[in-house]
């Protein structure tokens, strides 16, 4: 039973990376390097040579917080339970015994050590699950935030602290073997070096240290400016250098033979470096962040710096707008960061980015997206033409708070080279606080309309981005636009102002052309619109949460659809526009049909849903969530399985489907009302079960029983037209029979007088039962035909021509017509059985007519039979007027 009867989750995209670290592991015998990201419920397994995605991890109860990985295993925990993973997808072990939060884990040989945040450490068997060792620390006292393993140190570990102090411990004996005083400050990083002995230590004030552990000496030290130090590791490719990363997402490289900073890259991330690997002899390195990237470098630089080699990106803020592009495979999202990107549902390797909006983008280039002072608001809302998009720009898009519309090339994959803005707007203050409330481009893409918060509706011409008049005098409403839309001919703009008035206005290339049409008022006040170009129908979402839609021919509300408790944040139409779907504040998504004008689907969601969009081929529902990065997807059921739509009933309480991941989940929900849902999958029936109430067939060739009423014919088609001849045979030689003792044929005068001779009288010819009949008379006792049926399958046309031949005599005759009645009564092998009967009515219908007991058991076969033909005649009608039913529904 599923939560929505019409949609599954199947995947999302857009998720990449959170602020867990990243682990990266060593194939031998792929000899391939391995990136694990965390995304949230469940991580992702990448290549570093490609960043192609290898496996997607089980879902997980809560998010992951840590995550770390052995030669064979992935160790992840999530709240107090750790998880051990083989291949990166299957958990095999499953580690319970913290009472909080696990906060490190270290790997250490066929052991792992788990630390969490009341100072509790348990040491486990990795194979066994049992714990080898238990140890406790005074949080007060020493807070462990870091862990690592010193090389060439056996059942030794040292321990970094919130309080400065670093402590080794030997954790076969539970015994604390030295204690180092530190810095006066948080350890944050613990990094064992190329070198034995030598340990890098990240503090929080931006502290890096190089420490002999045997020595208990500093070696070197080193200082970033940008905060607290989150990640450290060293090149192994024969060049002696440290990498850095920092809270404020900027890398440094120190050259450790001359103990200086060679090189730096800033804004390498949005947010924190996270996790850094430099790979084992490569001159790579692969970090990610939480502003859900992971990025491959490169070290190929004259300064020792690195370039960015490939990466992996999302969106680094919740997306707040989606729809899809072209044929369904592309989702044009905006999101909170002022990003514009293009996803694929195919494969995320057709992933782009369309840049970030601003201002003025030489000067963005020139200071950095760091520092970037001419960054634009988040886009509100959008709309996308592909019909010009190789000649000019063919998207127009409004930001939050600005009057300005700015314009985005999708095949260039920028931001356009307009900024749309009327001259009326420079002038005078009262417009200095009006906004650019919604956008639409004519299906020819050569006109882009904006509709203004001061009831302004403008034309700009998407190629020159020059404006071309505008609509009404002086405006075309009193109040803000909310929604504007042109038509499929471009004949028609429609326009909806927030105070309860839609216009249809003639659209043409003058401004004397652009005439008021007609006027129609709502209810309520109108707060979105949408319109479905091919149906003409028109959907108006009202503030009193409700949606009428409008049909533009007759200009009349022909649906209202009430349910939601909330803000209806968006809504769009299937495709052949006999579906509205519509999502809520209230964390719903509804669909209504066009058709029945009720309900017919309804699911609800962990977080509210902020845009909806249903693909052109109807194959996938596209949303996004309130504090959530990725997109999600739906796959539509009634594509490839049968779907009962049946309206909902009036008070229809709906279920939370879980989100979807990048793996597929089999949804697991379990209903109390069955008759309120009835979502169940038809369940599977053997032919036993469906002959109580069908007629089957035995599926064997038609050969067999199609041409038993025919064999006289064959017989006669294929008889040879003329006697074969004997061949004369020479004068010089005795004709001979062949066989293995070769005798001389008689003359035909001996064989007449070897006849004469015999005056032996022949044995009578006495009638004994053929075996078929035998058996027939067997069965006929025990009432089960079983055994005769099969004999009857396995024979070809002519064997049972030959066995229904030599069925004689009353009692043999009557166990046929009681095998056939037996089996036609059971509803199987209908073909076989009528074909069975044909053949023997042929054959004996003069001793059937003369016997009248056996005329009775014929009588009860014809009833047999016509109950049956009616039964059919009564299906095949009902599946006739129910599909002329749907074929008129969806024509109409």
């Amino acid at each position: 039973m599923s939560a929505s009867k019409i949609f599954t989750g199947y995947r999302a995209v857009g998720l990449v990376s959170t602020d867990v670290p990243l682990a990266v592991r060593y194939h031998k015998k792929h000899r391939e390097n391995y990136a694990v990201t965390s995304v949230g419920r469940a991580f992702h397994v990448y290549n570093c040579s490609k960043l192609g995605i290898v496996s997607v991890s089980d879902l997980h109860p809560d998010p992951i917080t840590v995550m770390v990985t052995s030669e064979r295993h992935i160790f992840t925990a999530c709240g107090n339970t750790i998880r051990c993973f083989d291949k990166g997808r299957k958990v095999i072990h499953v580690y319970e015994g913290h009472s909080s939060d696990v906060t490190l884990l270290l790997p250490f040989g066929r052991h792992l050590i788990s630390f969490d945040s009341t100072g509790h450490v348990i040491v486990w068997d990795v194979h066994s699950e049992g714990i080898y060792l238990t140890m406790e620390f005074e949080v007060k006292n020493f807070e462990i935030t870091a862990a690592t393993h010193p090389h060439g140190y056996m059942d030794k570990v040292v321990l970094g602290s919130r309080q400065g102090p670093l402590q080794l411990w030997n954790i076969k004996h539970d015994k604390l073997v030295y204690t180092f005083n530190g810095w006066g400050q948080q350890v944050t990083v613990l990094e064992q070096s190329p070198a034995v002995n030598v340990l890098a230590v990240g503090l929080a004030d931006g502290r890096i240290l190089l420490h002999n552990l045997k020595l208990d000496e500093t070696l070197m030290k080193f200082t970033q400016d940008w905060g607290p130090v989150t990640a450290i590791s060293f090149r192994t490719d024969g060049n002696p250098t440290m990498v850095t990363g920092s809270a404020a997402g900027h890398m440094a490289f120190w050259d450790l033979e001359r103990k200086s900073l060679i090189s730096q890259t800033l804004e390498a991330h949005g947010k924190a470096v996270s996790g850094l690997h430099c790979l084992p002899k490569e001159p790579i390195m692969v970090t990610s962040s939480g502003d859900n990237t992971l990025k491959v470098w490169i070290f190929d630089q004259a300064d020792g710096g690195v370039r960015l080699l490939r990466m992996r990106e999302g969106h680094s803020s919740p997306p707040n707008y989606l729809r899809h592009y072209g044929n369904g495979q592309k989702i044009l999202c905006a999101g909170q960061d002022s990003t514009m990107r293009m996803f694929s549902t195919v494969h995320d390797k057709h992933n782009s980015s369309l840049g970030r909006a601003s201002f003025n983008k030489s000067e963005t280039k020139r200071t950095g997206l760091k520092n970037d002072q001419h960054k634009m608001p988040p886009v509100t809302c959008f709309t996308a033409e592909w019909n010009r998009e190789s000649d000019w720009d063919n998207v127009v898009a409004c930001h939050r708070g600005l009057r300005m519309v700015t314009t985005w090339s999708t095949q260039r994959s920028t931001m356009g080279k307009h900024k749309l803005d009327c001259k009326r707007f420079h002038h005078g203050g009262q417009h200095r606080n009006t906004t650019a409330q919604a956008v639409d481009i004519s299906s020819c893409g050569n006109f882009a309309v904006v509709g203004y918060s001061s009831g302004h509706v403008d034309v700009y011409n998407m190629e020159s981005g020059k404006h071309r008049g505008s609509f009404g005098e002086p405006k075309a409403h009193s109040s803000c636009v909310r929604g504007v839309a042109f038509d499929a001919y471009n004949a028609l703009l429609i326009t909806a102002g927030s105070e309860c008035d839609i216009k249809f206005w003639r659209f043409g290339s003058r401004d004397k052309a652009r005439i008021l049409l007609k006027e129609v008022k709502t209810p309520c006040s109108i707060s979105r619109m949408v319109l479905h170009r091919d149906s003409k129908m028109l959907a108006l979402v009202l503030e009193d949460f409700t949606v009428s839609v409008l049909d533009l021919d007759t200009l009349k509300v022909v649906r209202n659809f009430t349910g939601h408790t909330n803000t209806i944040t968006d809504l769009t139409f299937s495709a052949d526009g006999r579906w509205l779907i519509t999502a809520s504040m209230d964390c719903s998504v509804c669909t209504w049909s066009m058709v029945h004008g009720r309900l017919i689907d309804c699911f609800a969601a962990d977080s509210a849903v902020t845009s909806v969009s249903m693909s052109p081929t109807e194959d996938f529902l596209a949303t996004s969530h309130v504090g959530d990065l990725g997109i999600y997807l739906w796959a539509n059921k009634t594509l490839f399985s049968f779907v009962s739509l049946q309206p909902l009933p009036e008070h229809f309480e709906p279920q939370v489907i879980h989100m979807p991941t990048t793996a597929l989940v089999q949804e697991d929900v379990e209903s109390e009302d069955e008759e309120k849902m009835e979502y169940e999958s038809a369940e599977f029936k053997s032919p036993e079960q469906m002959s109580e109430e069908l007629i089957t067939l035995s599926l064997l060739p038609t050969s067999r029983w199609l041409n038993l009423l025919y064999l006289d014919v064959i017989k006669l088609r294929n008889k040879p037209k003329e006697p074969p001849k004997v061949p004369k045979s020479a004068p010089f030689f005795l004709p001979t029979i062949a066989g293995l003792k070769p005798e001389f044929v008689k003359s035909a005068d001996t064989a007449k007088d070897d006849e004469a001779e015999s005056r032996i009288l022949g044995r009578p010819d006495l009638h004994a039962p053929s075996e078929f009949a035998q058996l027939l008379l067997k069965s006929s006792g025990s009432a089960d035909y079983a055994v005769v049926l099969e004999r009857l399958k396995v024979l070809g046309s002519f064997g049972i021509d030959m066995d229904i031949r030599s069925v004689e005599g009353e009692e043999e005759l009557s166990a046929f017509l009681d095998f056939a009645l037996s089996i036609l009564e059971t509803n199987r092998d209908f073909d076989l059985v009528n074909g069975y009967v044909g053949l023997f009515i042929k054959i004996h219908h003069d001793s059937l007519q003369d016997n009248q007991e056996l005329a009775e058991k014929m009588e009860k076969i014809l009833s047999v039979l016509k109950d049956a033909a009616q039964q059919l005649d009564d299906e095949m009608k009902q599946s006739l007027c129910l599909g002329k039913y749907m074929c008129s529904a969806k024509l109409g």
